[in-house]
């Protein structure tokens, strides 16, 4: 993908503004391409540690312990942990974030009125899912993000 220097200057001001979030606590809505949706709050404590907690009925949380993300399932008894590194998420709770770098590959770059959304992919491994971002222009917040999974199974969080 062709960046301008305009589009490079965004990403430079998003790249800075994610820096400066070292923690953050919000309410979510989560919507899943499968239709289903649920609200919950989410607490991320940069580098490495995040955790979701949903609203009942669902019971489900999920952390990031810096290392692994863990998927716990109260309902099921479950417990599944996977290598952070290995999914989407680990590029929002990285310590330094860069986008403009070998490691990250920016697919998409559409800047709208108010808004501009970026959607990345891990150099090394661009098929294990795609994270885009959505922020609000003036002032830059993070607004939303969606992260497709390798089976192509999309989570929008607002």
């Amino acid at each position: 993908m062709s960046l301008s220097k305009q589009d490079i200057a965004d990403l430079v001001r998003i790249e800075n503004q994610l820096n400066s979030i070292k923690t953050m606590h919000a309410r979510f809505l989560q919507v899943s391409s499968n239709g289903t949706y649920s609200e919950g709050q989410i607490y991320l404590s940069r580098p490495g540690r995040m955790r979701i907690e949903y609203d009942p009925p669902v019971l489900v949380t999920v952390i990031a312990d810096g290392s692994s993300l863990i998927y716990i399932d109260k309902e099921m008894d479950q417990v599944t942990a996977v290598l952070l590194s290995l999914t989407p998420a680990e590029l929002l709770l990285r310590n330094d974030l860069s986008l403009v770098s070998d490691e990250i590959l920016v697919t998409g770059f559409k800047r709208s009125p108010g808004g501009i959304r970026i959607s990345l992919v891990k150099a090394d491994d661009p098929l294990e899912g795609q994270l885009t971002l959505i922020f609000s222009d003036a002032p830059l917040e993070l607004r939303k993000w969606a992260i497709t999974d390798a089976q192509g199974v999309k989570t929008t969080v607002s």
